[in-house]
């Protein structure tokens, strides 16, 4: 049986919404051969999702299977371990304290001691191993060795007889999993209707068996953006191992894309150079030949391995500079998540901050195009220091950059989302009014993350700074916020010019002041935020898949 733990798991689910995911409304431009794919392609999902419940932490299988094949069914601990895929929920404390099983005479015979929080060394490296002991093993090795042990495709083990350390390759490690995994995605290549996405599938299927990654991970950096399926599988991220950041996590991602969303992110892109030229700062601080950068967008019919709660949004592979010395990087943004997150969300906090008559405002559309603009206006401004090109903004202000670029992308987003809206390039769509309240509405929910986080800290920084120059209202008798729109227009041009300059000219110190001044949350920002906890308006959303439900693909 499970012991609770002293964080209730009923605490840790309501902290978010469930979201239905998928369904035929997103099929429309795929082919039968592509219907037929599908689910050849979800069982690849679930192999991948056992692997990184393996790569995750050493006793994770036991406790799955334990958790799983109780009697009775304890649903809340299924789901629990579903969006966390542990005995870990959201602030990394357990759930779930120790796992005891019994024999026929009541005497415990197998237990599972759960340690307080995630294992630093997830389940790459021994369970006794020791950071330094690592180290010291690495710098006496050579050559392939070396290589292997630093890679981010091989498990580090300790041999049982001599204590040594030695590396392991995933498709040794993960091959009950890979074998079957490569086998389906061959399969499922045959029958997809676009053939850049058919060879991705088929090198991904050789390097599952191989292990070397860098081919397949090229092709998918090329797939079409005419496939109406997209593909995401494979280890990329490394998040979980703590000790070093280096073993790779797997993840899976099956999508329909979004054609429509498509087309409007192609009108950003080709005014790329045009928004970049009508930035409110001297010419120094301008680019010339901006190249966009490579987006898709898509919906989300799946997912599986390294994806617990909160929902991925967006994603930006892959992270081995291998393929991207050869073939760049991808920004995937998943729209109907996204949706899920406005309606789930942002919506209700928009209900408890905003005054009632601007609520009418808040669109989804305005909330997903600044999203895409956002993405977009990385490319906008400065990226080497105007008087010294050789040294990049992000070197000159180090611990900063992240916010500010953050912060950059939201605001010169925004005042070039301004003059798209004034040239009639996004004529029919939300007006200028609905892209600043949403905008608004939005910043309560990424500052709700705390500031310790770029995304909160950025708009912190944006948000106390409107504020002062009036573009932004608090009413004391109502406890309300609004745009004011007669000021809303210059403050944010003036936002979007204040931190170019800062970027550009890269004196850390003077970005150090700007952020202490605003990098803050003001005394009625916090009563906000704290009214938003004790009405229990959710944090996130995790998926409910409707294609397992109801069979449809």
């Amino acid at each position: 049986m499970a012991t609770a733990a002293s964080t209730p798991l009923e605490k840790q689910l309501a902290r978010f919404q469930e979201i239905q995911v998928g369904g035929s409304k997103y099929l429309g431009r795929v082919s039968a051969g592509d219907r037929e794919a599908i689910p050849l392609l979800i069982q690849v999902g679930k192999l991948i999702d056992q692997i990184f419940i393996r790569q995750y932490w050493s006793s994770n299988e036991a406790l799955h299977t334990h958790i799983l094949n109780q009697t009775p069914r304890d649903a809340k601990l299924e789901l629990g371990l579903q969006l966390f895929k542990g005995p870990w929920g959201l602030d990394e404390e357990r759930f779930i304290d120790s796992i005891k099983e019994h024999n026929h005479n009541g005497d415990v015979h197998k237990a599972i001691h759960i340690p307080h929080e995630p294992p630093r060394h997830a389940n790459y490296y021994p369970d006794d191993i020791d950071k330094q002991e690592y180290l010291d093993w690495v710098s006496g090795l050579e050559g392939q060795e070396k290589i292997n042990a630093e890679s981010y495709y091989y498990v580090i083990k300790r041999d049982a007889t001599t204590g040594k350390l030695y590396s392991v390759p995933y498709s040794e490690e993960y091959k009950e999993f890979l074998i079957p995994a490569s086998q389906l995605l061959k399969q499922a290549a045959d029958l997809v209707s676009d053939k850049s996405l058919s060879k991705f599938l088929k090198s991904r299927a050789e390097a599952f068996i191989s292990n070397d990654y860098v081919d397949s991970d090229v092709d998918w950096l090329r797939i079409s953006k005419e496939s109406p399926l997209d593909v995401t599988c494979g280890p990329y991220e490394n998040y979980a191992d703590k000790l070093f950041s280096i073993r790779a996590a797997y993840e899976f991602y099956l999508h329909a894309r979004d054609f429509e969303s498509s087309d409007i992110l192609a009108k950003f892109s080709s005014r790329l150079q045009d928004m970049e030229d009508q930035l409110p700062v001297d010419e120094l601080y301008k680019a010339k030949g901006l190249q966009p950068p490579a987006i898709v967008t898509v919906n989300q019919l799946y997912s599986g391995g390294d994806v617990a709660v909160p929902m991925t949004a967006a994603y930006n592979l892959p992270n081995d500079e291998a393929p991207i010395k050869i073939a760049g990087s991808k920004l995937v943004i998943i729209k109907n998540v996204q949706e899920g997150k406005f309606e789930k969300v942002l919506r209700p906090i928009a209900q408890q901050v905003l005054e009632p008559e601007q609520l009418e405002k808040v669109e989804f559309e305005a909330f997903f195009q600044h999203v895409l603009m956002h993405e977009v206006a990385h490319s906008l401004g400065p990226h080497f220091l105007v008087r010294d090109k050789k040294t990049k903004v992000r070197s000159a202000l180090q611990e900063y950059h992240s916010a500010m670029e953050e912060a950059k992308a939201d605001i010169a987003g925004l005042y070039a989302v301004g003059l798209l809206l004034k040239d009639g390039t996004l004529a029919g769509g939300p007006n200028a009014e609905s892209f600043y309240i949403t905008f608004l509405a939005s910043a309560f929910r990424s500052i709700r993350f705390g500031i310790t986080e770029a995304h909160g800290l950025g708009q912190a920084i944006q948000f106390q700074y409107l504020r002062e120059q009036g573009g932004f209202a608090y009413d004391p008798e109502t406890n309300k916020f609004s745009v004011v729109m007669d000021k809303i227009e210059d403050a944010v041009k003036s936002l979007t010019a204040r931190i170019l300059i800062l970027q550009g000219d890269g004196d850390k110190e003077k970005v150090k002041e700007f952020v202490d001044k605003y990098g803050i949350i003001s005394p009625e920002v916090k009563q906000a935020l704290s009214n938003l906890e004790n009405l229990g308006v959710p944090v996130d959303v995790y998926p409910k898949y409707r294609i397992l439900e109801d069979g449809t693909i």
